[in-house]
């Protein structure tokens, strides 16, 4: 998979990119990610990018016009790619938006910064708008480093167990399980007697049990989010 990520702030990426499981999947091709500054589509000397909006109001806007001929010079020279524009008003970032994402062959993210971007970007080049929680951040770097992330999970042969995206928190619209590990006993908190049982199918009956437990503890919201697929699959 290629993504290409256009942003005012391409260092930004660099720590991220050279860690860990993406610079892993990297290192071995699954995944080519490379940075673009906007700056260098910006026309005139002083390569401006924003622009006070139309209307009054406070904050800048980003220009439509880099943003544009960025994505345009992006797609001529590695064809075309699904536009994301990282932006406040976009639709949730979820655990199936980015099995979606991860089969595609090339993506394209666009970072907003400042007040906003111009709706032209959203309405005329964007394929769809994406964020990744109900609040706002000063700008779509992070939330660009957390899609990829993401999606890069899904990608085969990124993780060194190809099931574990399948395991993962929301996989199933719930939390996932408590983890234990060695030591068996630490300050006298010891690990539940089931996961040393060797019993598979207890375990795994624990598992569940304790995921629906801990979602409705933590995260009910998510029950009720998957309550109209259950229905459908039992009935």
């Amino acid at each position: 998979m290629r993504i290409d990520v256009l942003t005012l702030f391409p260092g930004m990426f660099e720590g991220p990119l050279s860690h860990s499981i993406l610079a892993r999947a990297r290192e071995a091709g699954l995944l080519v990610v490379e940075t673009h500054d906007l700056r260098q589509y910006a026309a005139g000397k002083h390569r401006v990018t924003d622009e006070p909006p139309f209307g009054g109001g406070g904050g800048m806007v980003m220009k439509p016009e880099p943003i544009f001929a960025g994505v345009e010079s992006i797609t001529a020279a590695h064809g075309p790619g699904r536009v994301i524009l990282l932006s406040p008003s976009g639709a949730r970032l979820s655990f199936e938006v980015a099995e979606r994402l991860s089969k595609s062959d090339h993506l394209l993210l666009v970072c907003g910064r400042y007040e906003g971007v111009d709706q032209r970007v959203a309405d005329h080049l964007a394929d769809e708008e994406i964020s990744i929680g109900d609040y706002v951040l000063s700008g779509g770097e992070l939330p660009a480093m957390v899609l990829i992330d993401a999606v890069a999970r899904f990608l085969p042969g990124v993780l060194g167990d190809p099931e574990a995206p399948r395991n993962d928190s929301f996989s199933a619209g719930v939390l996932e399980a408590p983890h234990y590990t060695r030591p068996r006993d630490f300050r006298g908190w010891t690990v539940p007697e089931v996961l040393l049982s060797g019993d598979h199918g207890a375990v795994e009956a624990w598992r569940k049990a304790e995921g629906e437990r801990r979602t409705t503890r933590i995260r009910p919201d998510l029950l009720k989010e998957n309550l109209p697929k259950k229905k459908l699959t039992d009935g």
